[in-house]
């Protein structure tokens, strides 16, 4: 295989991985709206996209599997396969968790609260991260990839403060115990969104410099 090939099979890479990452971009967009409109029927829009996500790994592994069999990458472009492998394991568990953010939707379809308003900012919050690391992915932009990482932040005070909106609204008798739990499952499956997101980022960071900050912290 010549390297000409080689390097049209990474840009296929590189359009499978953006494909993916539009995938998860719209079950997130998706959970969102059904949240916030009170429509259950997009939870089967969610599940589809859930089942896309997967094929697309499927698709995306063994493409990587093929690049690894009948090329000898150098160590750059062996870092780069290589963490595609990892990032799509992430970005399937991205699809797993909006879905099950679907499920949860048909028990909280009949409410209308505030609270959702920082819902869809965790949502809006995950998304980003989500472009912005394939984008660093393709773009091999380390400090791109180091940004995602750092936003993390911004969901994770999101979920912080609607902890505290869901308890003084319980302690207002606004919404019962159920649905609270409800809403704080949902906001947990989007900041696990995140962390998710993170993971892709990290490894974007390490196909850039051959280390992942996980080894270092050991």
């Amino acid at each position: 295989m010549t390297r000409i090939k080689f390097t049209e099979q990474l840009t296929d890479l590189n359009n499978e991985m953006i494909q993916m990452g539009g995938l998860c971009e719209s079950a997130i967009d998706t959970c969102v709206d059904a949240l916030i409109n009170g429509d259950t029927a997009l939870v089967k829009v969610v599940s589809q996209r859930e089942r896309e996500i997967d094929e697309k790994e499927s698709e995306i592994t063994a493409l990587c599997m093929k690049m690894l069999l009948h090329q000898q990458p150098v160590a750059s472009d062996l870092r780069q396969i290589s963490a595609a492998l990892k990032m799509v394991t992430d970005l399937e568990r991205i699809g797993d968790q909006a879905d099950d953010i679907g499920e949860m939707i048909a028990y909280t379809a009949h409410h209308q609260h505030g609270e959702y308003s920082l819902i869809q900012k965790m949502g809006l919050a995950t998304k980003k991260m989500v472009r912005d690391s394939i984008d660093a992915f393709v773009k091999q932009d380390e400090n791109l990839a180091l940004s995602v990482i750092k936003y993390d932040d911004v969901v994770d005070e999101l979920f912080v403060q609607l902890k505290k909106v869901v308890i003084e609204a319980i302690n207002q008798k606004e919404i019962d115990g159920e649905y609270a739990s409800d809403l704080l499952m949902i906001a947990k499956y989007f900041e696990r969104i995140g962390d998710h997101a993170v993971n892709v980022a990290e490894w974007v960071e390490y196909s850039v410099t051959g280390i992942h900050r996980r080894d270092e912290q050991e």
